[in-house]
């Protein structure tokens, strides 16, 4: 059974900075892209950052580029985000995803907080 658990979520102040991590658990990690949602309330879940099975390739939403880095720790099926210069407009639950061939998995989400 695949699943993925994220941490890191909180509250911070504008400017702040956090870093999010999604653990997986139930399937070869290394072999797959992953990447980074956010939904904010009352709005559509959209992309933030997405990253290829080796970490050689990632790309970010208009809205995140320089301030966001998405990066993984295939030995540890790990994907993290580390958030900078953090926004109120940031705020939301932030989802990890993984594409595998047959199917997508998403995490259960972590709450993201910024106050201004």
């Amino acid at each position: 059974q695949v699943q993925l658990a994220e941490s890191g979520g909180g509250l911070v102040q504008t400017g702040g900075s956090l870093r999010l991590s999604c653990a997986a658990s139930g399937i070869i990690f290394g072999i797959n892209n992953m990447g980074w949602f956010r939904q904010a309330p009352g709005k559509q879940r959209e992309l933030v950052a997405f990253i290829t099975r080796t970490g050689g390739s990632a790309n970010y939403a208009d809205s995140v580029k320089g301030r966001f880095t998405i990066s993984r720790d295939n030995a540890k099926n790990t994907v993290f985000l580390q958030m900078n210069s953090l926004k109120p407009e940031d705020t939301g639950v932030y989802y990890c995803k993984l594409w595998s061939v047959l199917r997508e998995y998403w995490g259960q989400g972590t709450q993201v907080t910024v106050s201004s």
